[in-house]
């Protein structure tokens, strides 16, 4: 999740409490959901080939492949690929893991669907957006998709920002510190764990916030055409002020 220059701060997000926290927070019947719409979407088959970056705990990589579908994952958390890769030789999937920087992962396939999940489009300025949109461009098939998650667009953002907040995710204690900043727009997040045995783990992270006018402006300059935004995937278009967004976009 880094850029080729600095370090990207979201890069050791994911290897403490978070891990498991977010797979626990992702309901089942979002990822068939989401599945359903990938599918649909694309119009995807057996023996298609997906690029699925920043897969996190592969449950999309593992949903497309145990239909068929050739998925190729990419994340730079080895804890994430070394657990899909169990599971892949355990059930013989059609899938392949790479433990990469997305930024630095090169490929000579040519894909029929790229997705990119789980809001992690908006770890990246705008700088590493442009570059990045250029990579999958450059590996997707003429006229097929480019399909990814957000709740970073301003649209959502500033209808649904909170300063504070905390909960429990089983028996460890979550609170989040969001600072808004601009120049560029993102907020800058402390998280603080804190387990039964008052243990606690600070992570920091930074999202990018875009309008929907900006995110198609930098698909556009990648050769990348945004054609639809949906807010439950499959059945509702996206609305301002909807607390999520799935943006489709089309290599021209």
């Amino acid at each position: 999740m880094s850029s080729a220059d600095i370090d990207n701060i979201n890069d050791k997000f994911f290897d403490g409490h978070y891990k498991d926290i977010w797979r626990s927070i992702i309901p089942e019947g979002l990822t068939r959901a989401e599945i359903e719409f990938l599918v649909s979407q694309s119009s995807l088959k057996q023996g298609d080939n997906v690029l699925d970056l920043m897969c996190g705990y592969g449950r999309h990589v593992l949903g497309l492949s145990r239909q068929g579908i050739r998925v190729t994952g990419v994340d730079n958390l080895a804890d994430y690929i070394n657990e899909i890769q169990e599971i892949v030789y355990k059930e013989n999937l059609p899938a392949t893991l790479h433990q990469d920087d997305v930024m630095q992962f090169r490929t000579k396939e040519e894909y029929d669907l790229v997705i990119c999940m789980g809001n992690s489009i908006s770890f990246f300025n705008k700088k590493e957006s442009s570059k990045l949109f250029s990579l999958i461009a450059a590996c997707l098939k003429k006229n097929h998709k480019f399909i990814f998650h957000t709740w970073m667009l301003a649209e959502i953002f500033f209808k649904n920002f909170t300063e504070r907040t905390w909960n429990y995710v089983g028996d460890i204690k979550f609170l989040v510190d969001n600072n808004y900043l601009i120049s560029p727009s993102r907020v800058e997040t402390d998280s603080i764990f804190i387990t039964p045995d008052g243990k606690t783990e600070l992570k920091k992270a930074v999202d990018y916030i875009y309008s929907l006018n900006e995110t198609e402006e930098l698909l556009s300059k990648s050769g990348l055409a945004m054609t639809e935004v949906w807010s439950i995937p499959g059945k509702k278009k996206f609305t301002i002020g909807d607390s999520r967004a799935y943006i489709v976009a089309e290599k021209t």
